[in-house]
């Protein structure tokens, strides 16, 4: 096993620590902070394994999860993508994924249908669900195919990564890994999610909700100017500005929220 740490120019001595405390560990230290993509892609040029693990900055490994995940894919080749469950620090069990976004499924994301308990699990949701959801919805508590997983436990084949090639850099974060996971399925690799490993995973600490939430609406866009039929793209948009415009009241309005209302509003000129 190696372990690759690659720092995106950060600021609080987080690389110095690496190279003090962990000095067998492979430290590669970026000018500036390339994105999530790009700079993983640094990672996986330099690695050698036959799996290769994407790991948020914001985790932590328990009850041998790595070992328990390579063996689970050693026993299914087709297998080419996969992740475990991922819990936050109380214990609540964490949204790791989901299926594509159709045109229907990010409709119903924007209106808030697919947080309803039972047609949730019947529109099979693009976009994660809070994790109050998903402690008390059996899909994550289950293995199962889905269409992509995220990028906070990611573990790839090698063999997936030659045929399919890197991360798409255009994508500085969020939807570079539902998009790889897109690639590689149009290769003929499966996309598999199992609580039968977890992790820790902190969340938030890696990014801000701000840039979580632009970067993604930046990236849906992106996804569907690049993989959808023309004609798509503005419904998307449509429904984009409309979930804003929602959210703005919900959240900026009734909530009383002033960055809410910060957000939302500049995610309706983006979209």
């Amino acid at each position: 096993m190696e372990v690759i740490v690659v720092d995106n120019a950060s600021t609080d001595q987080s690389s110095e620590m690496v190279q003090k405390e962990f000095p067998k560990v492979v430290l590669i230290k970026n000018k500036k902070n390339l994105g999530f993509a790009a700079g993983n892609n640094v990672g996986i040029k330099k690695a050698k394994g036959e799996y290769i693990l994407l790991l948020n900055s914001d985790t932590k490994l328990v009850e041998d999860s790595l070992t328990k995940m390579v063996s689970f894919m050693g026993k299914n080749p087709k297998i080419g993508i996969s992740s475990c469950q991922l819990k936050g620090k109380n214990g609540e069990i964490q949204p790791s994924g989901g299926f594509f976004p159709s045109i229907f499924r990010v409709f119903a994301w924007m209106f808030f249908l697919d947080d309803i308990p039972f047609l949730g699990s019947l529109i099979k949701s693009f976009h994660p669900h809070p994790p109050e959801f998903c402690t008390r919805d059996p899909w994550y508590k289950s293995a199962h195919f889905q269409d992509w997983v995220t990028g906070a436990f990611f573990l790839v084949r090698r063999k997936v990564i030659d045929e399919t090639g890197l991360l798409d850099e255009n994508f500085f974060m969020y939807v570079e890994e539902m998009d790889y996971c897109f690639r590689a399925k149009k290769k003929g690799w499966q996309v598999f999610y199992t609580p039968a490993s977890k992790i820790i995973h902190l969340g938030g600490q890696s990014g801000t909700s701000k840039m979580a939430i632009l970067s993604e609406y930046r990236g849906l866009e992106y996804f569907y100017k690049k993989h959808k039929p023309a004609w798509q793209t503005p419904f998307l948009r449509g429904f984009l500005k409309i979930g804003a415009l929602l959210r703005i009241f919900l959240f900026g309005i009734i909530k009383g929220s002033p960055e809410a209302r910060r957000i939302y509003a500049e995610a309706l000129r983006i979209s």
